[in-house]
């Protein structure tokens, strides 16, 4: 059964772009760790400061492994690194989900 990851990125109003470009100049980064399934990055259109980062994984294993890796944390390293003084991301929070089987 796969599973979802979310990192739901609380950001200040004039920090989006430069989370965008962070996540840009990583990209492909997670692309061959063993069991990850898809990576979205979700811009908010409404009005809202949450950037949502959401990736689904063969199980938690997986996910867990992808965590404790070299990679992870060599991805991860400055991700509130400061832009004009000031961190890009102010809050952020893990939500774990699971993929319902309808069948």
């Amino acid at each position: 059964m796969s599973i979802v990851r979310i990192n739901a990125i609380e950001v200040g109003p004039d920090s989006g772009d430069e989370l965008g470009r962070r996540f840009a100049a990583r990209a492909g980064a997670v692309d061959d760790a063993d069991g990850f399934q898809g990576f979205e990055l979700l811009k908010p259109t409404d009005g809202r400061n949450t950037w949502l980062v959401v990736t689904r994984w063969r199980d938690e294993q997986s996910f867990q492994s992808w965590v404790a890796s070299p990679a992870f944390a060599h991805g991860h390293r400055g991700a509130n690194a400061p832009k004009d003084g000031a961190p890009v991301a102010t809050h952020s929070e893990l939500w774990s989900y699971e993929i319902v089987d309808l069948s």
